[in-house]
């Protein structure tokens, strides 16, 4: 008995696939194109938070004779921002367990009633303050996510080549809503007769200012119901697939990163690094007008230099963001060559404001560039610290991560203002705090020992 040819199907290997075309390895992350519509969502938000927050300071000499504010009030309208970040560790909370598009959602949801609350159209002056100083508390209240899911989102969106860049997008974009309030409060409302060095002849009604603090109150308000809208009918919490590995990876839980978070010196070195300067300059720019004042700077002028101050940050943010995402692992000496640019410009700036001590030449020019570069080193540095965060303390979550530092900053801002309450008639001792809060930076910087755990995981893990 001889053996007979073997068939066709016999030939078969046993272990072949079912579909031998497709295989290939698995994909185990994918970057989408929808990650723009997500940011852009995010980042108007951010811009209309910013803009309310900062829109006093700019038209307060206005907002004097139309409500009749004083100089403690308009301090107070600008502190309800860091008061807003009292209860950061729910958001946080929320943000950890139930997702971007709730905490969102939720934040919105206030911009929207503090704007509303605002723009009740009340003609006592009374009634009207306690709208205004509640639409401002509500605001406030969407800060917690607006100022810390930067990170987060970039993190679950982005691919790691763009990680930075839209960091530095999101987070810095409500420091350009508030740029932008310095130009819009004194090009839409008129300053008052007695302030108005320009143009003498003409002549503004208390009632003429307050109708055109109503309207830019009742522009607000659409443009937050708009991106409200946006952000209930389209804006999802995470991808179908994560853009990388350190996207999918485990996480720390909510309490076991606090917890890691206040025990890392490391850590607390570093967010007091970001904490001072940034929340002092916020401070110090929402009463930028009060502080120019005695320098003969008009409330027109005075919002054009905290507009470019603020704009030439973030542009300058966006550009260092996007060299971080090309040369990695420079976060650290790109922070020591911003804070030193800071403290030379602040201290420029605080000597120019002392002329008749100094008898430096205070003039148009210098106040320009000087308060324009202090701006420009100090809120480009913003994403490279929460870059840095993330790296030094991974794998804690990047929103909680983000959220201790958002809320030290909004801490150093409130306690500046608090003081501003009671210390606002010679303002010098606010530009001597700036200058210390770069110093103070500089040398926390310098002495920081930087580590790069989550960069190492997608660069040799994924590979």
């Amino acid at each position: 008995m001889g053996a007979g040819p073997s068939r066709e199907s016999e030939r078969e290997p046993l272990l072949a696939p079912a579909h031998p075309e497709t295989n290939a390895a698995p994909q185990y992350s994918r970057v989408y194109g929808r990650r723009w519509l997500v940011l852009t969502v995010f980042s108007l938000l951010g811009f209309m938070q910013g803009m309310v927050w900062n829109s006093w300071g700019p038209i307060q000499n206005s907002a004097m004779r139309a409500f009749g504010f004083t100089k403690s009030d308009i301090a107070v309208l600008v502190l309800w921002g860091p008061v807003g970040f009292i209860p950061w560790l729910l958001f946080m909370w929320l943000m950890d367990k139930k997702g971007l598009r709730v905490s969102l959602l939720l934040s919105a949801f206030f911009m929207l009633l503090g704007a509303a609350l605002r723009s009740v159209p009340l003609g006592g002056q009374p009634q009207k303050r306690w709208l205004i100083h509640g639409g401002q508390l509500l605001n406030g209240l969407a800060g917690p996510t607006i100022m810390s899911a930067g990170p987060l989102l970039s993190t679950t969106w982005f691919a790691p080549d763009q990680r930075a860049t839209a960091t530095a997008v999101a987070s810095l974009i409500s420091y350009l809503g508030a740029a932008t309030s310095f130009v819009v409060g004194p090009l839409v409302v008129p300053a008052p007769n007695d302030t108005e060095v320009v143009n003498k002849e003409a002549t503004f009604s208390d009632s003429y200012i307050r109708d055109r603090i109503q309207l830019v109150m009742y522009a607000e308000f659409g443009a937050i119901a708009v991106l409200f809208a946006a952000v209930l009918l389209y804006f999802p919490s995470r991808p179908p697939m994560p853009p990388s590995v350190a996207a999918a990876s485990q996480r720390l839980s909510y309490r076991s990163s606090i917890c890691r978070l206040l025990s890392n010196l490391r850590f607390l070195m570093i967010a007091m690094a970001y904490a001072v300067p940034t929340g002092v300059i916020a401070g110090w720019s929402g009463v930028l007008d009060m502080i120019l004042t005695p320098a003969k700077v008009s409330q027109v002028d005075a919002g054009w230099i905290g507009f470019w101050s603020i704009v030439g940050g973030c542009v300058f943010g966006v550009a260092m963001a996007r060299f971080a995402d090309s040369i990695r692992g420079m976060l650290k000496l790109i922070l020591v060559l911003m804070m030193a640019g800071a403290s030379l410009s602040s201290t420029w700036f605080t000597l120019t404001c002392l002329t008749r001590l100094t008898h430096l030449p205070s003039t148009a020019a210098t106040l320009y560039t000087s308060c324009i570069l202090v701006g420009i080193f100090i809120n480009s540095s913003i994403p490279i610290f929460f870059e840095l965060f993330i790296e030094t303390v991974y794998p804690v979550p990047e929103g909680i991560t983000c959220g201790v530092v958002t809320f030290l900053g909004n801490l150093v801002t409130g306690l500046l203002l608090f003081f501003l309450t009671f210390y606002c008639t010679e303002l010098s001792w606010l530009n001597w705090c700036l200058t210390g809060s770069c110093l103070f930076s500089l040398g926390l910087i310098l002495f920081f020992r930087e580590s790069y755990d989550r960069l190492y995981l997608d660069v040799f893990v994924s590979v």
